[in-house]
């Protein structure tokens, strides 16, 4: 009896690989014919049902891990993917900015360039129109405002007179024989002290063209103009 239920319970174990409720039915039949009790065919039925349990549990262990290994996969490959298309991304990103960057350096660059040719024309605008300006008039015992004003016109740049001539409106009134006998200051742009015309001619008190043409010598080399002078005038109300 002992070694038929051995050999039945081994029997049993191979049957149970199959499925579980093929293992308990010929667990049971083969009990019988061993001339097994109904205990001894539950005994033997038994550790078949646990064991299939076993397998049921491995292979349902096996199918879990099968599972996280591939969602793993999956994430790993998303991941992948994902840092592809940011590094890809921030490539074209620097691309574009690089690419704008240098696109307006060119512009400053263009822009620079314009304003210096710009201004060199300006200057050589203006030295042409100071070379042909007039400054020889005849000379008169007296001169009116407005015979000044006309000598004014004459010896300089259209575009500058009225910034010159708004100087001379706050400094003299246009009369070239204006002083200050507090400064010192004489004639129409005030020169102070008045002695200082007599570098653009010897008759600087009694002459506007003399006093117009010093007092644009001294605009432009100050500051570059009448209405660079005028400009630091209405800053400083003086010049």
């Amino acid at each position: 009896m002992l070694e038929g239920n051995r050999v039945s319970r081994i029997s049993v174990r191979g049957f149970a690989v199959a499925s579980a409720t093929a293992v308990t039915t010929v667990g049971a039949v083969v009990g019988v014919a061993s001339g097994s009790t109904q205990g001894g065919a539950a005994e033997a039925a038994e550790p078949t049902a646990a064991d299939a349990t076993l397998l049921a549990d491995i292979s349902a262990g096996n199918q879990t891990q099968a599972q996280t290994a591939s969602l793993t996969e999956q994430a790993d490959a998303q991941s992948t993917a994902a840092d592809a298309a940011a590094k890809k991304a921030a490539e074209e990103a620097a691309r574009k900015q690089a690419a704008k960057d240098a696109a307006e350096k060119k512009a400053a660059a263009a822009k620079k360039a314009a304003e210096e040719k710009a201004a060199k024309e300006r200057a050589e605008s203006l030295k042409a129109a100071r070379s042909a300006s007039r400054t020889d008039f005849p000379q008169q015992a007296s001169y009116t405002i407005a015979e000044v004003q006309s000598m004014a016109r004459q010896m300089m740049p259209s575009d500058q007179f009225q910034c010159f001539s708004n100087i001379v409106d706050h400094e003299s009134g246009w009369n070239y024989q204006a002083s200050n006998p507090s400064s010192g200051a004489y004639g129409l742009v005030q020169a102070l002290p008045g002695s200082k015309m007599a570098s653009a001619g010897a008759d600087w008190k009694t002459n506007p063209a003399t006093q117009i043409k010093w007092g644009l010598n001294y605009m432009n080399s100050r500051y570059d103009s009448p209405c660079g002078a005028w400009e630091f005038w209405q800053a400083n109300h003086w010049y």
